[in-house]
């Protein structure tokens, strides 16, 4: 008999606090033990020293909001950038803004 896709996740996830209607176990989950909790690659264990790089944004300036466009670049600069690895997109308006400062 075949198992289904995903049977394994749905048993794991009402274990840890979701009773048999699909709805939350608010009380179990406020009375778990912290050696109850199971951590996986979606849901790491955090550090203190995750927690002392992390920013808090309450009562930081608001960030630029970015306007997206339609952009034609030459596929030969745009494979370049993308080489370069994630974010590349944010490296691409790195560079126009340091042009654009370089010629005010």
């Amino acid at each position: 008999m075949k198992r289904k896709r995903g049977s394994s996740s749905i048993r794991r996830i009402t274990k840890g606090g979701v009773n048999p209607q699909g709805q939350t176990d608010w009380n179990r989950l406020r009375n778990m033990k912290e050696s109850d909790i199971r951590f996986t690659r979606d849901a790491p264990q955090s550090t203190p020293e995750n927690w002392a790089s992390a920013i808090a944004h309450k009562g930081l300036p608001v960030p630029f909001r970015k306007k997206q466009i339609a952009l034609r670049i030459d596929e030969d600069v745009l494979e370049w950038f993308k080489q370069q690895g994630p974010g590349y997109q944010t490296r691409m308006n790195a560079v126009l803004r340091e042009f654009r400062n370089a010629h005010r």
